[in-house]
């Protein structure tokens, strides 16, 4: 119910950058910047992440609502990225825990987090 980017900045940012640390990894950035999308290009707002060795993601919302179209994508430490997906599309609301655990699924799938 909050507009984007105060639900990007003051919610899901500080709640994923916590959930992260949590998991054992350390956040080097992580923000909110609206700019040419990595790989398949179209300007986009993005939530960039930062982490240990470099690794980082891009959650890219075609439209400044969290319930747009979204991608995600990852790059090994010192690379381009090699992971372009599409993101929650088949869920029908969209919530920060949702938002959250889905992104710490995803890391996990990589064994970027956790204790893989």
């Amino acid at each position: 119910d909050k507009p984007f980017e105060e639900f990007i900045n003051n919610y899901f940012i500080p709640g994923l950058k916590k959930s992260i640390l949590e998991k054992g990894s350390c956040v080097n950035d992580i923000k909110l910047i609206n700019g040419d999308r990595p790989v398949v290009g179209g300007e986009c707002w993005m939530v960039y992440c930062e982490l240990d060795d470099n690794r980082r993601i891009w959650l890219c919302f075609n439209e400044n609502k969290i319930t747009s179209n979204k991608t995600i994508l990852l790059a090994e430490s010192n690379s381009e990225p090699s992971i372009v997906e599409s993101f929650l599309i088949d869920e029908k609301k969209i919530t920060l825990p949702l938002l959250i655990s889905r992104v710490l699924q995803r890391l996990n799938g990589q064994k970027w987090i956790g204790s893989n």
